[in-house]
Parts: structure tokens; C-alpha cells; sequence
């Protein structure tokens, strides 16, 4: 038996091997993993934006284009960012898009209450975003004010970001700089207004969602695609609501907000923290599937066509902030607990991903489960960059089915299951199957047969690290990076590999 200790706690590895079976249907590919499940979310809160993204365009220390950083956009071009969701969060509804626009020394400052209660000076704004994202070669997911602000504020914003012919707003565009329109597709109406965005009930957003929506109209050529603000976790009663009571011309998508949580006046810290609270974390997150299954299946009975999507536009974990940090900036580091959630997650969505379109990862810097971590000129990719990476090659390949018999992680007397896999089919036939180990003591000795097609080469990238514990740190950036995997044999249609404890790996087949 292999031991390791953090502090005053105590792991135990057991070398044994669990043994897990899959069986993967290589010759049914019929629904496409949309790309915007690996999305992200960047809200005006501590330093994503100011200090993260954007570093401002008079700083001649950290490399910088128009005022957002380049090794940022060099970060997230790679990890192959699909759609980035802006400008909040809880901020959303508080946020005036006129104040960001035109000459930033005229520009009004704001106070911003959610976080904080900073002043920051609309520096960065609809401009800033959006040309940042024709960098990222990402799509634009912008929530509209519904909570503060004016069915006609937000209208306009439509029209001046989208349109292309003589207006008001665009030709205030052209003014400002941007002759042709950027357009937006993906616009939320309102954030959490179960909460933040206004503490209504379902009945009540349902007719505010269907006021604001009439007045956002797209063309032909660039329709829009508008999101309902979506349950908090369980509350399968404001999507029923949601789905019974708005037109669903209207709709295309409702959003689902889900944190792996152990508790919210008692949360985990974010590096020492013990197997009690890894497992409850886990437990916390893989409740995902069945919150998905679940509104789904009300989705279903109102829209057995799935042509509205779901759209877990929030989602991650949520620890306590980093010691010395503002409690209000939501600054935690990234462990190997962070892979386990991101790859556990994303499987999920994955195999849900006929009614699953989109996703956004909270936060993509300096805020919960980020991507990237900067100080200062300094930078570092997280455990979850690293899966999102590894994860990217599912992005709009066709999803094939998986079989999935799992041993059980158990601690005290709950159990969860150890692995979970989803597998894909890229437009080249390449087959990629993804796999995550949460358990925390075992190796797992996997099993998978592939059964419709053959195939002669097997490849594979892993994610691993001695400790739960581990992160990458500005003083030791590239403690926890992917590795090649080579231990996966293939023998006929039969996959034999071993995956090591809180552990993730990618095998592709040719």
C-alpha cells in the first residue's frame, strides 16, 4: 500500500485494479456534439476581466493588442475556445451597454455591487468583447439587463451589434469605429432571475422573457438565438413553467445553472482540503446527469422535437477563495479535483448532447474553475485547461454511444461511480474516447469493446498527478500538463488499458 500525507491528512493508494467494461457502438453516430459545450464564461468579477483578459492598451509590460493579452488569446485559441458568454452573471442585470461604448476617457465609471463593490471605469466594453472574440475565433454569448434595464436598452444593443443597414444605433457603430456589424447569435435574456436577476418567480420572468424577446429580431440571413434565464439546479418547476408559457417562436434555449458545491456557508478550501470533501464535490458534480435528465425530460413533453436547446450556461466548482484573497473576487486554485470535475462534466454533457447545445465553464480566468490564473506578466494553465484541451477533439464530431459498467468510488457508506466515458467519430472517421477515473485510491482496469467498425492504431493522452492536491503554480507552471499514453493495447475489437486514480485519458483509433 502507497501512502502520501497533506498536513494532518492521510491518503491511502491501494495498488489493486477495479475493473470497468464499456461497450462502444462505433457504427451508430447519429446526433453531433455541438462545439459550444465547451464554452465559457467570462462576468465583470475580480480580475477575469480587468487584470485577466484585458490589461488595458496603454500597458507596455505585459504584450498586449488593444489592451487584451496576448498570451491569453494564444491560451484559449489553442484550448479552441468555441463561445464565450458575456458580460455577467449577476453583473448582467446591472450593466448599461451605452456607458461602454465610444471615447473611453469620457466614459462613465460604475460601481460594481455584486463584487465588490469596485469602481471600475467601463474601459472595457460591447467593442472590446466582441472584436476579442473575432481574435479567440469565438462565438458571442451576450446577457441582456432584464433586471435594470429597458426593453428598448436592450433592442438597441440588438441593433447595434447586428444591423447593417442606416439606423440610429448603427451608424453610433460606424462612429465609434466598427463599420460592419459583428452579428451576435446567442443573446440571454436576464441572468438567475430566480435570484440576482430580479428574485422573480417563473410566471412572472415568463412574461417579462416574452416582453424583451418580441422586441429582439434578427434577419434571415443572421437569426438570433435567444436564451431563457433557466433553472437553479432542481427547480424543475420554473422550466416547466418556462416551457409551458413562452411561445416557443420565441425560444430557442434554456439556460441550467449547476455548481459542484459541498455547501454554501461551509465550503471546501480549494487545495487542502480532504477525501471527505473530494467526494462530496464529486457527488456534488456528477448530480449534474441527473439534473440534465431530468429537465430534459420536461423539455420533452412540451418539445419532443428538441428543437430548443439546453444550456447550462454556468458550471464548475465553487470553493473557498484563496487566503489574503477578496472574499468578493472568488479566487481559487486548480487541482486535480478540478480535472476530475471538468472531464466527469463534460462526459455528461456529451451524452446528453441531444438536447445539451451549449455550455459555459465558470469562469475563464482568475475566477472559480478557471482555465488560466495570471499575475501580474506571469501566467499559468490549470488541470481544467488542460482536459478542455484534451477534451476539444469531441467538438462537432458525431457522438457514438457507449455501454458503461463501473466499478462504484466509495466513501463511508455512499458510493458514486468511479468512471465515467463518452466517444465520438470526427469528419475524418477518427475515434476518440474519453475517460475519467474520480476514484481516489484505484486504478481502474478497463475493458472496452468496439463493436460496428475496426480499427488498426490506437493512440492516447493522459492527465495525471501523485496527488488530488497537486496544481500548477506561478513558481511551478507545468507541474500537471497531459502526457502521451502508451499503455493501451488493442487487440482485434477488444481495448484493454489501466487508468491510474483521479486520473483522465483521450484514446483516439484509426
Amino acid at each position: 500500500m502507497k501512502s502520501f500525507i497533506l498536513g494532518a491528512i492521510l491518503f491511502s493508494t491501494n495498488v489493486a485494479c477495479a475493473q470497468t467494461s464499456i461497450i462502444l457502438k462505433a457504427d451508430s453516430t447519429a446526433q453531433t456534439i455541438n462545439k459550444n459545450i465547451y464554452g465559457h464564461f467570462a462576468e465583470h468579477l475580480g480580475r477575469c476581466i480587468y487584470g485577466g483578459f484585458y490589461v488595458g492598451d496603454t500597458n507596455k509590460v505585459i504584450p498586449n493588442t488593444d489592451g487584451v493579452r496576448n498570451d491569453v488569446i494564444a491560451a484559449l485559441r489553442k484550448m479552441k475556445i468555441p463561445v464565450l458568454r458575456w458580460p455577467g452573471g449577476c453583473f448582467a442585470d446591472t450593466y448599461h451597454w451605452k456607458d461602454g461604448v465610444g471615447d473611453k476617457s469620457k466614459r462613465p465609471t460604475m460601481v460594481n455591487s455584486w463584487w465588490g463593490g469596485v469602481t471600475e471605469d467601463n474601459s472595457f466594453g460591447t467593442h472590446d468583447f466582441l472584436n476579442m472574440c473575432e481574435r479567440l475565433g469565438a462565438d458571442r454569448y451576450l446577457s441582456g439587463n432584464v433586471g435594470s434595464g429597458t426593453v428598448q436598452e436592450l433592442s438597441e444593443w440588438v441593433q447595434y451589434v447586428n444591423f447593417d443597414g442606416k439606423s440610429p444605433m448603427s451608424d453610433w457603430r460606424r462612429k465609434n469605429g466598427r463599420d460592419k456589424p459583428w452579428n451576435v447569435k446567442y443573446w440571454g435574456i436576464g441572468n438567475e432571475a430566480w435570484g440576482c436577476g430580479g428574485n422573480m418567480t417563473a410566471e412572472y420572468y415568463a412574461n417579462i422573457y416574452r416582453k424583451y424577446s418580441t422586441f429582439m429580431t434578427g434577419s434571415d440571413e443572421h437569426p438570433i438565438f435567444r436564451i431563457a434565464s433557466g433553472a437553479n439546479s432542481a427547480d424543475y418547476h420554473w422550466t416547466d413553467v418556462l416551457m409551458r408559457d413562452i411561445p416557443h417562436h420565441l425560444l430557442q434555449g434554456i439556460a441550467l445553472h449547476h455548481y459542484a458545491v459541498i455547501d454554501w456557508n461551509h465550503k471546501s478550501p480549494a487545495v487542502d482540503f480532504s477525501e471527505q470533501q473530494y467526494f462530496a464535490s464529486m457527488k456534488s458534480a456528477l448530480m449534474m446527469n441527473e439534473l440534465v435528465t431530468k429537465h430534459s425530460a420536461i423539455m420533452d413533453k412540451y418539445d419532443p422535437e428538441k428543437k430548443i436547446a439546453l444550456v447550462v450556461d454556468e458550471w464548475g466548482g465553487w470553493y473557498d477563495v484563496e487566503p489574503g484573497t477578496n472574499p468578493a473576487f472568488l479566487y481559487q486554485q486548480n487541482t486535480m479535483r478540478d480535472a476530475m470535475i471538468a472531464a466527469s462534466t463534460l462526459n455528461i454533457f456529451n451524452n446528453h448532447s441531444d438536447r445539451v447545445r451549449m455550455a459555459n465553464l465558470a469562469q475563464t480566468i482568475n475566477v472559480l474553475q478557471a482555465v488560466i490564473l495570471t499575475n501580474k506578466e506571469k501566467i499559468i494553465l490549470t488541470p481544467t485547461y488542460y482536459v478542455m484541451e484534451m477534451y476539444n477533439v469531441h467538438q462537432n464530431a458525431k457522438l457514438i454511444p457507449v455501454v458503461l459498467n463501473t466499478d462504484d468510488y466509495s466513501y463511508g457508506n455512499e458510493k458514486l461511480p468511479a468512471v465515467s466515458a463518452s466517444a465520438s467519430m470526427d469528419s475524418a472517421g477518427v475515434v476518440h474516447i474519453s475517460l475519467a477515473n474520480i476514484n481516489s485510491t484505484k486504478e481502474e482496469s478497463i475493458s472496452i469493446k468496439v463493436e460496428g467498425n475496426k480499427y488498426k492504431k490506437i493512440s492516447g493522452t493522459i492527465l495525471t498527478s501523485p496527488r488530488l492536491q497537486d496544481h500548477n503554480t506561478f513558481e511551478n507552471p507545468d507541474k500537471i500538463k497531459p502526457q502521451t499514453f502508451s499503455a493501451a493495447s488493442l487487440k482485434g475489437d477488444l481495448i484493454k488499458v489501466k487508468i491510474p486514480p483521479f486520473s483522465v485519458i483521450v484514446l483516439e483509433l484509426k
